[in-house]
């Protein structure tokens, strides 16, 4: 059973880039970019999640390196992009999906790729879906994984109550920082918690808001994962970035990604699913698939991180599918 499987025998070994910079997409913004595998190999982008999250090394791993040319890059206002969300006067005015939308268009451009492959979860399933939406003619396949889509039902379950029942020592953890007895709207209260110029108001509102997700992304806790989460740089700004984007819905209509899935319905894809996925609940890639039939659907033993090996077995099994296209 793949469940069962160590990841190190899932994932293509360690890789390192061949080529990294940061582009100047502009409003100030330089985005981190990296390359492995095969320059010549069949393009693919990766999106990270959060929004906020960053690359790491391991997301180099999901693709054969000898067929693969792996385009990974650090959205705006996190990783190795500047100016970095966590610092005192951090502006995220001009960090919204179409920004980021705009931000892959040329990226693609300044490496010289006419079409690439969108790989994406979690919030990164989001952004794939709204890149691809706007840009279905530079897509050649989508592979995703823990689909979100911003619905407003998909935030209060997360933050306002329904996953509480599922991780209450966490809840508790993760609403410390709130007013005793608070009620109401918790993304809204954060957002005035996160964005306070006071350390000693916006730090704990950081650490509690990214362990929260930390603690309940995978079937299995990690304590590693919520002490990685835990650190006040990548904290600070995991979360404002979040906050951010859920306030605004996405500066999307409610419903927008799967109200015009049409658009790419004709593009190869594959959906991955954990079942017991806690941050993304299984009913949006439900949603997604009964809109977009002709994409394979594979719900698996898991939750919601890409590193599970149940859901690492069927994203590897999707490139490995799609390199020879």
């Amino acid at each position: 059973m793949t469940e069962a499987r160590d990841l190190d025998e899932i994932l293509y070994p360690p890789l390192e880039p061949y080529a990294h910079g940061r582009l100047d997409v502009g409003d100030g913004q330089l985005i981190y970019w990296e390359e492995a595998g095969n320059p010549d190999g069949k393009p693919v982008v990766f999106v990270h999640g959060g929004p906020g999250g960053g690359i790491i090394p391991a997301y180099r791993r999901y693709f054969d390196p000898t067929r693969y040319r792996v385009v990974l890059f650090d959205q705006r206002g996190c990783g190795h992009s500047l100016p970095h969300a966590a610092e005192p006067a951090a502006d995220l005015s001009t960090n919204t999906t179409w920004h980021l939308v705009a931000d892959m268009e040329k990226l693609r451009e300044a490496r010289g790729i006419e079409s690439w492959q969108v790989f994406g979860g979690s919030w990164g399933s989001a952004l794939a879906l709204a890149y691809a939406e706007t840009h279905p003619e530079r897509v050649t396949e989508l592979v995703l994984r823990g689909i979100f889509t911003l619905r407003r039902s998909e935030i209060d379950w997360y933050y306002n109550g329904g996953a509480a029942h599922l991780a209450p020592e966490w809840w508790e953890k993760f609403c410390a920082p709130l007013p005793d007895g608070f009620d109401g709207d918790r993304v809204a209260k954060f957002h005035e918690l996160l964005f306070d110029p006071d350390p000693a108001v916006h730090l704990p509102a950081g650490v509690a808001w990214s362990t929260w997700e930390a603690a309940t992304s995978s079937l299995e806790f990690s304590a590693d994962h919520v002490a990685d989460f835990a650190v006040p740089e990548f904290a600070v700004a995991f979360a404002r970035i979040e906050n951010h984007y859920f306030v605004n819905g996405g500066w999307m209509a409610e419903g927008q990604l799967l109200a015009e899935v049409d658009k790419i319905r004709h593009i190869p894809g594959v959906i991955v699913q954990g079942r017991y996925d806690l941050p993304c609940p299984v009913t949006t890639a439900d949603a997604l698939h009964r809109a977009w039939p002709e994409a394979d659907y594979h719900v698996v033993l898991a939750g919601h991180a890409a590193g599970e090996p149940a859901i690492a077995a069927e994203l590897v099994a999707a490139t490995d599918r799609f390199a020879g296209r």
